[in-house]
């Protein structure tokens, strides 16, 4: 079957459903595709928008990806267990416990670093990943960024923070500051400051670099 709009805006092919099954289905018994689109113009080829609380993609199987993936967020987050039901705001700092699960950090270069809770000021994660969902799940779960730009809550005044200081957790709970020791930062630092903060506490924004 092949499906044609001539119109600007309109549908080459338009299917719904108003039930649990898929307003447009396709299958390929061979190596082919069930299901292909291709953009010609500047337009997505394939594209999901979900209008309730569904998804607007879902995939089982693999996914391969060999273009780059785009996304309107500022970093990758991964998705980690908490060590208890408290509260933790988005730009803490976290670290492991003997448990494996994430704390607040509550001391000064802490190698146990596991990075930045994902989220805060302006900053979305783009992805992330091993996020879980359904009844089973601990809800109390929340997403570290891994690479990328992340605000941080930040302590400053042990020691200005300038642009591209490197910061390793503090003593103030949550808190990042300056690595001013080499050798107690190495195994604990969390990322470069990309905004100064001279005194006080604040939220500033870090480009991840755990090492």
């Amino acid at each position: 079957m092949k499906a044609v709009c001539d119109r600007g805006n309109g549908n080459g092919l338009w299917g719904a459903t108003n039930g649990d099954g898929a307003g447009v289905y396709g299958t390929a018994a061979g190596g082919g595709f069930g299901v292909l689109g291709e953009s010609m113009g500047g337009g997505p080829a394939v594209s999901g928008r979900a209008s309730g609380t569904g998804r607007a993609g879902y995939f089982q199987g693999d996914v391969e990806v060999t273009g780059r993936l785009l996304g309107g967020g500022a970093d990758c987050a991964e998705e980690f267990d908490l060590s208890s039901t408290d509260t933790i705001e988005p730009g803490t700092v976290m670290v492991l416990n003997q448990s494996g699960n994430l704390e607040q950090s509550y001391k000064a270069y802490d190698k146990k670093v596991a990075g930045i809770v994902s989220g805060g000021g302006n900053y979305k994660p783009a992805l992330v990943l091993d996020k879980k969902t359904g009844s089973d799940i601990n809800d109390k779960r929340i997403p570290i960024a891994l690479m990328g730009k992340v605000y941080c809550k930040v302590y400053a005044n042990y020691s200005p923070i300038e642009i591209g200081d490197l910061l390793t957790t503090s003593d103030i709970p949550g808190h990042a500051m300056k690595a001013n020791d080499p050798l107690k930062a190495f195994g604990a630092v969390i990322g470069n400051a990309l905004k100064p903060l001279l005194k006080g506490q604040g939220l500033i924004p870090v480009l991840v670099t755990l090492q």
